[in-house]
């Protein structure tokens, strides 16, 4: 009990130091950024008939008349009461707006994140009980060059080929145009993400398909396998039997660290299909210097990183009973 005490208490102070230390980060880029939150979302037509008291208005609404340091030690005094302000662009709070869009995204980072650790076992162990023939040379060849595609690029090419040439999916958005809220469907939704979803799914596949077939090919080589074709066991079965429970542990930290991955990937994606999720709406805060719900989509998307990443070390001893007794490190 414990043991169980100071595992929890140490991962909390890491979170704790983790939030902090990206709120810091993304306030200091967005300091550093060029862009005049004045100019930016009023127009240098617009200050210019405005009046000096006009502009001081603005200013103050902006938080342009505050000192950085000063500005953001009352963000975060809010946030540790748990109010992380008002979105300047929405009008709404940054929480409301933040469940919103995650209502969206989750469809999207979901569904990708299951198909890519899918995808990416499958393809692994395939491409590692055939090593050296020509599957492994078509899984291996396939995933260095999805490895080194853009994902702005692919999803690009996925729209053109069954958005616009085919005509299979929707072009874009989350929920058919023109209908209202009431009406969508659930396979309304489902078809809206599953383009999205598909882009981002391919794009992780490959670095949990080739750290997978590397790690079969080394069990594979070990001396307890030798013994168990000396015995007559059948290839398929040693696959099953001793290859994937080796491979369990390190497929299983490769997805869960995929998380921050498919995570970055919906920025970019989320705009090629105007879907309406956190990454699109950190880029219009980002682009439009709005603070809070900046920092606010920063702070929930690194929750969900370090989220995935401790699940990832709970799940260890659930499959290796060795990790929970202490006698193995994954």
């Amino acid at each position: 009990m414990k043991q169980a005490l100071f595992f929890a208490g140490k991962k909390a102070f890491r979170a704790l130091l983790l939030l902090l230390g990206v709120s810091v980060a993304s306030f200091l880029l967005l300091c550093a950024s060029p862009l005049d939150p004045l100019r930016t979302n009023v127009g240098q037509a617009a200050l210019g008939s405005m009046s000096q008291e006009q502009v001081a208005q603005l200013e103050a609404y902006w938080g342009a008349d505050q000192p950085p340091v000063e500005r953001y030690l009352g963000w975060l005094a809010g946030a540790v009461r748990g109010d992380l302000g008002t979105s300047l662009l929405y009008r709404q709070p940054v929480l409301t707006v933040i469940g919103q869009r995650l209502g969206s995204s989750l469809w999207l980072l979901l569904t990708a994140w299951v198909l890519s650790g899918v995808l990416g076992l499958a393809l692994g162990i395939t491409a590692g009980a055939f090593r050296g023939r020509w599957p492994d040379k078509l899984i291996r060849g396939w995933c260095l060059v999805i490895s080194s595609t853009p994902a702005f690029w692919l999803a690009l090419l996925f729209l053109l080929l069954f958005s616009v040439w085919l005509g299979w999916l929707p072009i874009g958005l989350s929920v058919p145009i023109g209908v209202e809220e009431e009406a969508v469907t659930l396979a309304d939704r489902l078809q809206h993400a599953l383009l999205p979803a598909l882009t981002l799914s391919v794009t992780g596949v490959s670095n949990i398909a080739l750290h997978t077939r590397e790690k079969l090919v080394d069990v594979l080589g070990s001396d307890y396998i030798l013994l168990a074709r000396a015995r007559g066991e059948r290839e398929g079965a040693i696959v099953l039997r001793h290859g994937l429970r080796n491979v369990a542990l390190p497929a299983l930290t490769l997805q869960f660290g995929s998380v921050g991955e498919i995570i970055g990937g919906s920025v970019l994606v989320e705009q090629v299909f105007s879907y309406p999720g956190l990454g699109q709406a950190a880029v219009t805060a980002g682009l439009g210097s709005d603070l809070p719900l900046l920092l606010g989509v920063t702070l929930v998307t690194s929750g969900l990183v370090f989220g995935g990443n401790l699940l990832a070390d709970l799940l260890y001893g659930v499959i290796d009973p060795r990790m929970k007794r202490g006698e193995g490190r994954p």
